[in-house]
């Protein structure tokens, strides 16, 4: 594997150039203030006592729900707010999905990171428009995509002049409502010179099946502790207190009270890799 080159910095946050592993975690979608605030809250104590930087997640809203019955949000501008606030009372920096050029320039205005879904991560006009914000831009892997074809992606943000740039393997279609996950995409990704990052829990969504998506999430940790072997930037987690309950993506969401637990494993791979 290549060294990487690049490293971002995120506030006070370096991604890549052989620093420790950063967290990416929260729930799936703004649900409300209360499950925002307490999350965030509860994965701050867990990384500070740890020492592991934290970059918070949620999506502000759910543009690709399977079914027209999925909860979609609680309204664009409340749950950027909420975002926006919860990052600055914790100050940590947080990180939302966009869906258009539009969202891009109102996101902008809220968090520090977007996001672009995996299944946008080919739409010319959003990754321009991301790049032009100055943001960090994650670009996740589309299911359909090979890793080599994700330089392509990087190009068109990088037209802007922004090279804050990172890659999430998130999994490849396998036949039909299953995903697997190649390691080898993590190694492959990195000798584009961006930061790499591993999805664990979307990595084990079952898709679009009797109208919902399902999930395996016993695999979440074996999949997560397989990519900090072979090498990862950040670790991305949607955590919940209560998975079962959640008004997205409940099938595979990592429950809030595991994640201190396998944070420790992480870590302890990490240190082995990068022998610090």
């Amino acid at each position: 594997m290549k060294e990487l080159m690049t490293m971002i910095k995120l506030k006070e946050i370096n991604i890549g150039g052989g620093n420790p592993f950063v967290l990416i975690a929260g729930p799936c979608v703004v649900e409300n203030e209360k499950l925002v605030n307490e999350t965030a809250a509860a994965v701050k104590n867990i990384t500070d006592a740890l020492n592991i930087k934290l970059i918070f997640k949620a999506s502000y809203k759910k543009a690709n729900r399977t079914s027209i019955n999925s909860f979609t949000g609680i309204g664009e501008i409340e749950a950027l707010s909420i975002l926006k606030e919860v990052g600055s009372k914790l100050n940590i920096p947080v990180l939302t999905d966009i869906h258009s050029p539009e969202e891009a320039k109102l996101a902008a205005e809220y968090v520090d990171v977007l996001q672009i879904p995996a299944f946008l991560c080919r739409q010319t006009e959003l990754l321009i428009a991301a790049g032009e914000t100055g943001k960090v831009v994650n670009i996740k892997k589309g299911q359909f995509l090979a890793p080599e074809d994700m330089i392509h992606a990087a190009e068109k943000v990088a037209s802007t002049g922004n090279k804050n740039i990172l890659f999430t393997e998130r999994g490849t279609t396998f036949g039909y409502h299953n995903l697997v996950v190649d390691m080898r995409s993590l190694i492959i990704m990195r000798e584009f010179g961006y930061p790499v990052v591993m999805d664990a829990t979307h990595s084990v969504q079952l898709p679009s099946k009797s109208g919902i998506s399902g999930g395996e999430p016993k695999f979440i940790k074996p999949l997560a502790r397989a990519a900090a072997a072979v090498g990862i930037d950040a670790l991305f987690l949607e955590v919940h207190p209560e998975p079962e309950k959640a008004l997205s993506d409940a099938a595979s969401q990592l429950p809030l009270s595991e994640l201190k637990e396998l944070l420790i494993d992480i870590q302890s791979i990490d240190r082995i890799i990068k022998k610090y």
